[in-house]
């Protein structure tokens, strides 16, 4: 009897540790994008000009969504990270003029390999949709004239294209001003039907559910 309930006890530890217990790393901020310039590069006295994506460790477009278990009594959040990802920033005075940002969602990856593999077919099918982009549709106003290690928060309204969906989104955005880089840190949520995706089901085990959340963290260099 004390051998039974001890396994069951192991194995409720097991379950928990391997399955439920919940790793997703924290949210898109933009003091976690490290703010490494290129070689070289000199400090600007003002960020007006084009700036393009540069490739670091903090730099992702990703996925954050729950997912349920045992009848969705128990939540755990999921969250996905490609660091493939291009894109390009105008900025002149207080205005972002223009924006544009590629991601490469063959490249996401969690601390779950089946889940990894599930979204090639399921949910996102990154295998059929391999790409996501957002480009601004309307110029970005600051409320005043970026200073150097000053913080902004702002909205940025573009096309989020996603699973051969294109749709209007409005994306939280924080941006920060290093003199040599930007770092920008944000969000939007996604309603999965809204871009044709159907949450992932695995009866009597695992579904997620039918909203997440797009997240982001860029830094950005002189083009």
């Amino acid at each position: 009897m004390i051998g039974a309930l001890v396994a069951l006890v192991v194995a409720g530890v097991a379950t928990w540790w391997f399955v439920l217990r919940d790793t997703a790393p924290p949210k898109a901020r933009v003091d976690a994008v490290t703010a490494n310039a290129p070689a070289g590069a000199e400090s600007r006295s003002s960020p007006d000009g084009t700036w393009s994506v540069k490739a670091a460790d903090s730099v992702f477009v990703g996925y954050r969504i729950q997912e349920l278990f045992a009848a969705a009594t128990v939540k755990r959040t999921a969250a996905g990270r490609t660091p493939k990802v291009m894109g390009t920033m105008s900025v002149a005075g207080r205005t972002i003029p223009s924006a544009q940002i590629a991601a490469d969602l063959t490249g996401l990856t969690s601390d779950q390999a089946r889940r990894d593999s599930a979204i090639r077919e399921r949910g996102l099918e990154t295998a059929r949709f391999p790409d996501a982009t957002f480009t601004l549709t309307a110029p970005i106003t600051l409320p005043s004239t970026p200073v150097k290690g000053t913080s902004y928060r702002v909205t940025a309204t573009g096309d989020l294209a996603l699973h051969g969906v294109t749709r209007s989104v409005q994306v939280a955005l924080e941006a920060k001003w290093n003199g040599s880089t930007i770092a920008v840190a944000g969000s939007t949520p996604i309603v999965l039907s809204d871009y044709g995706m159907a949450a992932i089901k695995l009866p009597g085990f695992v579904e997620t559910d039918d909203r997440g959340t797009m997240e982001l963290q860029l830094l950005f260099v002189p083009a």
